[in-house]
């Protein structure tokens, strides 16, 4: 598994390649408790996102030496980072753009410039779904445990 859900904290990866932006996203997650890194390029962000094991990636799509969309391909097809929550943040809004993102495999996106409020709701969105898709995803093992035992009962006469 290679998001931590015990974990209380997200951890968020911002890849972009230009400084201003990425101090921007830290600004605005400044009072969103979360625990930050960055990368620079698209070979840095696959670096971070290998060691860092972030829960949501903010991924620009127009970086130095693998563009956004190479990278958001690479981790969706890693077995270890597919899982990965990707919003792409770009200046880039042709309906062609997106589909490209949609294709790569990302999860959402916002378009530059970047409104607080609005990236703040999609990151407790994306969040807030993931958690309740693990929830999901616990509640129905313990359900097939407990059919299994139910049925292993049933066959042997014991209650």
């Amino acid at each position: 598994m290679t998001l931590n859900e015990s974990r209380a904290i997200p951890k968020i990866l911002i890849a972009d390649d230009n400084a201003q932006n990425v101090e921007l996203l830290e600004a605005y997650l400044s009072d969103f408790d979360c625990e930050l890194r960055t990368a620079n390029d698209g070979e840095e962000t696959l670096r971070v996102v290998e060691e860092f094991q972030p829960d949501l990636l903010l991924l620009d799509i127009m970086m130095p030496r693998l563009s956004g969309f190479e990278v958001c391909r690479k981790i969706r097809a890693n077995p270890a980072t597919k899982e990965i929550l990707i919003l792409m943040v770009t200046a880039l809004n042709e309906a062609a753009d997106f589909e490209r993102g949609v294709q790569a495999g990302t999860d959402d996106f916002l378009t530059k410039p970047v409104n607080k409020i609005e990236l703040l709701c999609r990151i407790r969105s994306l969040l807030r779904v993931r958690h309740l898709k693990n929830q999901l995803e616990r509640t129905l093992a313990y359900l097939a445990e407990f059919e299994a035992a139910s049925r292993a009962s049933a066959s042997t006469g014991s209650p």
